[in-house]
Order: structure tokens, then C-alpha cells, then sequence
């Protein structure tokens, strides 16, 4: 469920242009180049993203074996300015994976669109990997790294008496309870909850870390927030409670959270 006043974009699909006040930020099309020295060019996206009036030029890189091949490594975003020339490479540690794809937007409130780049991990728990540079003044900054992000936010899942299960959040210092009822029986076939769902041994799960972030743009604002979902796991990966939907916002230095919700799978 999106917050009320906010509409989500998700940079998932492959569409051919990007508007963003009001600019046509373009693929480059016939003149694209298929290769970055031994990389593929695998997306190239076009705006003014060193606020110096100039546009420059985004590519997104990454090596295949085969051009067929859907898993990348060293994936690399590669910034050329618009008014030198240049090119300054984007590296980072989570630089292998499927799907890599690239999303200019302003998440800092300068009317400058900074780069959000989003990696699928590939692995049974959809976790993806996310991270946000800002190129204003011709200089790379690290906005986000959800490996950071992860690390800050952590939980406690405790399975309690009457069929509840008791998220804790120890960043916010608030615990949400969700019902799982609807998984009785699952749940005493396992030995976890009597018929009277009475709590039969100490059981805790697991929120395991960012599995999905959209670019969440106000209708009121011209800058985007971000949305950052993560999955709340009973007893094992396919176990999934519900999820947290956690919203940030820039606040001039880093991003803070605004909210964050626990809703159920059912």
C-alpha cells in the first residue's frame, strides 16, 4: 500500500524515456555504442546531472560472458560530463547480479536528479542490492547503500501466546503484532502453537534485510522519497508473516525515516 498522497514509480521496467521536470531524459538510440571497453553497455540515460546546465551522459556497464547471458559482474556506472568530457567511474561492492538497472530522479531536494541504481541478487530471499550517488558540482557522493541501510535497521520477530507474532523494531523502538491464525494448523503440525494457540516453545524469526526500494514521489513535491520494502519471515525463507514498509526522506544530510508500517500477508 503506497502512503496517501504519494504515487510509486518503479524503475523495473524498461520504459524508453524518463521525465523529469519536464526534460526527456533519452536513451541514446542508433548511436549507442554495445560496448564500454570489455563491458556491455547495458543502459544509458541522458540529464543534467551535475546541475551545471550542460546534460551529461549515464552509462550502466557490466561484463557477460556471452551477450545472452542475464548474470552480470562487475557492474559500473560511468558518468560522462557533459561539459568535459570526462568520465568518472561508479564502483561499489555489490557489483554482480541480475537486471541491473538505472533511475535519475531528485531525492535531495536541489532540482538536480541523482542516480539510483537497483541490482536483483538473484537468491531465494529477493534481496536486491541499491544505491543512490549524487554527480552535483561534477563530484560523485554516496547517498544511499542498503547494505548500510541494513545494517541500521534491525529486528526481533517473536512468536507469542494466542497466535501473534511480535515485530520489534530496535531503531524506532516499536513493536507491531501480527496475526497468523490463519496458519494454526501449519503452525501445530510444527510443534510451535497448540489447537488453543497456545505458544508451545520459544520461537523467533527473522526480517532479513532489503529485499525491494521504489522512488516514491509526493504529488505536492517535485522530489522523490524512497520506499523500502522488506519481507517479515516466520520459520524459514518460504514463511513469510508480511512486510515492513519503511518510507524515507532526504533531510539534508542523509536519509531519515518518515514512517514505517508492518502489514500482513493477509
Amino acid at each position: 500500500m503506497i502512503p496517501r498522497g504519494f504515487s510509486r514509480y518503479s524503475p523495473f521496467h524498461a520504459n524508453r524515456h524518463i521525465i523529469f521536470n519536464d526534460t526527456c531524459l533519452k536513451r541514446r538510440g542508433g548511436e549507442q555504442m554495445d560496448r564500454f571497453a570489455d563491458n556491455y553497455i547495458i543502459m544509458t540515460l541522458q540529464a543534467d546531472v551535475s546541475g551545471d546546465g550542460v546534460i551529461d551522459t549515464i552509462y550502466l556497464t557490466g561484463y557477460k560472458e556471452k551477450p545472452e547471458d542475464i548474470f552480470i559482474r562487475n557492474i559500473t556506472i560511468i558518468i560522462e560530463d557533459g561539459k568535459t568530457n570526462a568520465k568518472t567511474p561508479v564502483s561499489f561492492t555489490n557489483n554482480a547480479g541480475y537486471n541491473p538497472r538505472i533511475f535519475l530522479g531528485d531525492f535531495t531536494k536541489d532540482a538536480v536528479p541523482d542516480i539510483l541504481l537497483s541490482i536483483d541478487s538473484g537468491g531465494s530471499g529477493g534481496f536486491g542490492f541499491y544505491y543512490i550517488y549524487s554527480y552535483k558540482n561534477s563530484t560523485v557522493k554516496k547517498l544511499f547503500d542498503s547494505d548500510e541501510f541494513n545494517k541500521e535497521y534491525k529486528y526481533v520477530v517473536t512468536f507469542k501466546d494466542g497466535c501473534k507474532v511480535a515485530v520489534y523494531s530496535i531503531f524506532f523502538n516499536k513493536t507491531c503484532i501480527i496475526d497468523v491464525s490463519y496458519k494454526k494448523d501449519f503452525y501445530e503440525e510444527q510443534g510451535i502453537y497448540n489447537r488453543s494457540c497456545k505458544l508451545l516453545r520459544p520461537t523467533e524469526g527473522f526480517v532479513p534485510g532489503l529485499n525491494n526500494l521504489y522512488p516514491l514521489k509526493s504529488r505536492e513535491k517535485e522530489y522523490y522519497n524512497l520506499l523500502v520494502l522488506q519481507r517479515i519471515i516466520g520459520l524459514f525463507g518460504a514463511d513469510t508473516l508480511g512486510y515492513l514498509e519503511t518510507v524515507l526522506e532526504w533531510d539534508g544530510n542523509k536519509f531519515i525515516p518518515i514512517s514505517e508500517t508492518a502489514r500482513p500477508v493477509v
